[in-house]
């Protein structure tokens, strides 16, 4: 059983240890279930490999905390080390840090001022109709109802307001077969990508102000597959582009800039999600920020990267992002977790509230 009690980087130490990679969640999420089902005063429900603990003190303010409980496939990077003062290790960035924040509160607050919803969900890291946070939101909504919620992704132990929306598309080019020896008597579509390629290099990405923060856009490509055989000209060639854009836009638009970027390519939408606007003007939100500022000095910027924040803002919540951990090494092989900010956002989120 998880020992949620325990030393804070200890415990994220031991939920990095068992492995959650997308899909097989399962032995954490039943980890995490019992060990909340000893916690006095707990509402405990389960979907799926997603577990939801809620207080009911009828404090007539509540606040979603959330994290995803999967990681991206290990690279060796399992079990976890501690040298000197970082967590190494799979998840301890992407956001197991996080998530044993929460566990450890979930646990350990005295005397909370806020009703709490903790959320522990699956399926993050997977295609969007898969996210466990995005299940539950369709099919119990009733058990993400909040004022305000936090979302324990990395930031560095600072706040991070709104997330940049992600859209995948494909890029098609199509040829005519025929044998290598006599490539004259087709068409290469792999060598029709080539203007796509050049057109992605030469592409400048937009910095978009969006409630005064300033979101950096991305237009990559991210795959391309084309070819049948050593000895044949290819009909086919396929480019899988990645588009991060700001939250001002909708799914819709960023299609149409896509398409505006490359009018005369075959696309296919695989997979569209929209941002989420900081919403600093929010009572709730300017709040937090106030507090943690207090106890940190620190400021406000905003998320580069999609998250889960997207989905609070569709049910009306306004959300942050909140955790320990650098972005930039979410995902790395050489990921790792100063412990000093781990102990910061536990030490920021319970003084904000018990304040």
């Amino acid at each position: 059983m998880l020992d949620l009690t325990s030393d804070v980087v200890a415990l994220a130490a031991t939920i990095c240890d068992v492995p959650s990679v997308s899909g097989g969640e399962g032995p954490l999420a039943d980890a995490v279930e019992e060990a909340l089902r000893t916690v006095a005063g707990l509402e405990v429900l389960r979907d799926g490999d997603t577990v939801v603990a809620r207080t009911h003190q009828g404090l007539g303010r509540r606040v979603v905390v959330a994290g995803h409980l999967d990681t991206v496939p290990i690279q060796g990077n399992l079990p976890t080390r501690l040298v000197r003062d970082e967590l190494w290790g799979r998840g301890t960035v992407d956001m197991k840090g996080g998530v044993a924040v929460a566990l450890h509160l979930a646990a350990t607050l005295a005397a909370p001022t806020r009703d709490v919803t903790w959320v522990f969900y699956d399926h993050e890291e997977v295609e969007a109709e898969r996210n466990g946070l995005g299940r539950v939101a369709r099919t119990h909504p009733e058990w993400l109802a909040a004022d305000f919620a936090i979302l324990g992704e990395p930031t560095g132990a600072a706040i991070e307001g709104g997330c940049n929306g992600t859209l995948r598309v494909e890029l098609r080019t199509r040829g005519r077969t025929a044998h290598s020896a006599r490539a004259w008597r087709g068409v290469n579509a792999v060598h029709a990508a080539a203007p796509i390629l050049q057109r992605l290099s030469e592409y400048r990405p937009a910095a978009v102000e969006v409630d005064s923060l300033v979101y950096r856009e991305g237009l990559n490509a991210v795959a391309i597959r084309g070819g049948i055989a050593a000895n044949m000209i290819p009909d086919e060639c396929v480019v899988t582009l990645d588009y991060r854009f700001a939250p001002d836009a909708t799914v819709d638009q960023a299609i149409a800039h896509v398409r505006g970027v490359f009018p005369e390519f075959d696309l296919t939408v695989l997979d569209g999600s929209a941002g989420a606007r900081p919403g600093l003007d929010d009572p709730a939100v300017a709040d937090f920020v106030a507090a943690v500022a207090a106890l940190t000095g620190g400021g406000v910027a905003a998320k580069y990267g999609w998250t889960d924040v997207a989905r609070f803002a569709e049910l009306g919540i306004p959300a942050v992002n909140f955790g320990p951990g650098d972005a930039l090494l979410a995902h790395a092989d050489d990921e790792r977790c100063p412990t000093s900010q781990i102990r910061a956002c536990a030490d920021a989120l319970r003084a904000w509230l018990e304040r």
